[in-house]
């Protein structure tokens, strides 16, 4: 697996308090920050740490008192974000992308946050305004949608089928989120047990094919024959079973070249199936993937 250099979360700081050291240029939008996320601020560190605040933001012009905050702030049980110095901070903050709730954070990790900023605002002319109304229009729809689909598989593949480009749902569509409701009384219910097989020789991810990314990104398990790249296994779902085949035993290392697409033979994952039956769910995607260097 391809390694993650911080682990991103969202943290839910409504009415809670969050220290916020310094003034100026650089601690003004840290302020905006907390407070955008319900935060309640202190700026005293002494009373801080009496009350057990957890989060602390500082932003001093002084790098030695910068250092030493942190330190004192560290040994005191929080957790500290240093204005421009990632190396004193145990967390960064993402440029932010708000479509509320729909909430998109970009991140590098403190390396360039001019980058961060021109990616997001390339993503903000892409995302419509009403991605938030999709979000809440699902939301809304919950418990119909598992009437509709009782099975956690189906109803993650119907979601699928909906979301993705040119779907009932694309999210890219201004008008989806209306279309929700028309959308559940119509789906059908979804194929089940569906294999595919590609044949991988680079290990740049960008050379994913279209549907193969697609494919990948949705699977519900990806059996990997040969020496799989990391940074093509770390495209699949996080949550996906991850299966290592053993190539002396496994029926699909004696398939042949299945190029690029699904093989018309129908592939299967002897190990993949056996998971599913003992989880029960009926509607799954497994996805193998062979490796085949080209040298």
């Amino acid at each position: 697996m391809s390694e993650l250099q911080s682990l991103p979360l969202f943290h839910r700081i409504a009415g809670q308090k969050v220290l916020v050291l310094g003034e100026g240029d650089a601690a003004k939008p840290k302020r905006r920050l907390v407070e955008r996320a319900g935060g309640i601020i202190i700026d005293d560190m002494a009373q801080a740490v009496d009350e057990g605040v957890r989060i602390a933001f500082v932003a001093y012009d002084d790098a030695k008192a910068c250092e030493v905050a942190a330190i004192n702030l560290r040994c005191a049980g929080m957790i500290v974000n240093v204005v421009d110095k990632p190396d004193l901070c145990d967390f960064t903050t993402p440029s932010i992308l708000d479509r509320n709730p729909v909430l998109i954070a970009v991140g590098t990790g403190g390396a360039s946050a001019g980058l961060a900023k021109h990616i997001r605002l390339r993503l903000e002319r892409i995302l419509p305004q009403g991605l938030g109304k999709l979000a809440e229009a699902l939301f809304a729809a919950r418990a119909k949608l598992r009437e509709r689909f009782p099975d956690g598989g189906d109803r993650r593949r119907a979601l699928d089928e909906a979301l993705r480009e040119g779907g009932a749902l694309d999210a890219l569509v201004s008008e989806s989120p209306e279309r929700v409701g028309d959308w559940l009384d119509s789906a059908l219910e979804t194929q089940s047990g569906e294999t595919a097989e590609f044949v991988i020789s680079s290990a740049d991810p960008e050379d994913l094919t279209v549907r193969q990314s697609r494919m990948l990104g949705e699977a519900d398990a990806v059996c990997a024959i040969g020496n799989i790249p990391a940074a093509i296994l770390a495209r699949a779902r996080a949550d996906a079973i991850r299966i290592d085949c053993d190539v002396s035993t496994c029926p699909n290392t004696q398939r042949g070249n299945a190029g690029s697409g699904s093989d018309s033979s129908s592939p299967r994952c002897p190990r993949a199936a056996e998971q599913f039956a003992l989880s029960e769910s009926r509607n799954t995607l497994t996805v193998i993937l062979r490796w085949q260097s080209l040298d």
